[in-house]
């Protein structure tokens, strides 16, 4: 829980829409400041071990994601659990979150713009991105695959080399 996550700035949005729920799981320097930050419906919990984490992420309507970072793992972890990810449309989300498909963007790190966003989502129905979708998107992003490219990739500029 760092600064440049923009974590303060979710949950002053969230603080603004009292009847939705926002749960916080990481530990850092900001987290005592942002559990006093949070409203009543904000639950700020800390650091948690990986199937906690989990098993909040798998059940979430979404995932908030307003920081702005040249790749960014966890919009992957979402939506590998098949959840949805609300995402600062700039840096790495626009590679790792796919609009409209496995989620959706709002173009500036305020609060108003994170509430629009949320309330779009919304509007858009119970479910309105497949978890299958975000799955298979999230999976592009495995290490395997990554393997697999690279390895055809150095095969195929040796073949050039040698040939």
């Amino acid at each position: 829980m760092v600064a440049y996550k923009k974590i303060d700035t979710v949950i002053e949005a969230f603080n603004q829409m009292p009847d939705k729920n926002l749960i916080v799981i990481g530990g850092g320097p900001n987290l005592e400041a942002y559990r006093k930050l949070a409203g009543s419906n904000v639950s700020v919990m800390g650091y948690q071990p990986f199937d906690v984490l989990k098993e909040k992420m798998q059940h979430a309507k979404a995932f908030v994601f307003a920081a702005d970072e040249d790749f960014g793992m966890i919009p992957i972890e979402a939506q590998s659990c098949g959840t949805p990810v609300i995402a600062y449309g700039h840096g790495g989300s626009l590679e790792t979150v796919c609009g409209g498909k496995t989620g959706l963007f709002f173009k500036e790190q305020t609060v108003q713009a994170i509430i629009k966003s949320v309330k779009e989502f919304e509007a858009m129905g119970q479910q309105p991105f497949s978890p299958i979708e975000c799955r298979k998107w999230a999976e592009g992003f495995s290490e395997e695959r990554f393997k697999k490219e690279i390895k055809e990739f150095v095969e195929q500029k040796y073949k050039e080399f040698k040939s």
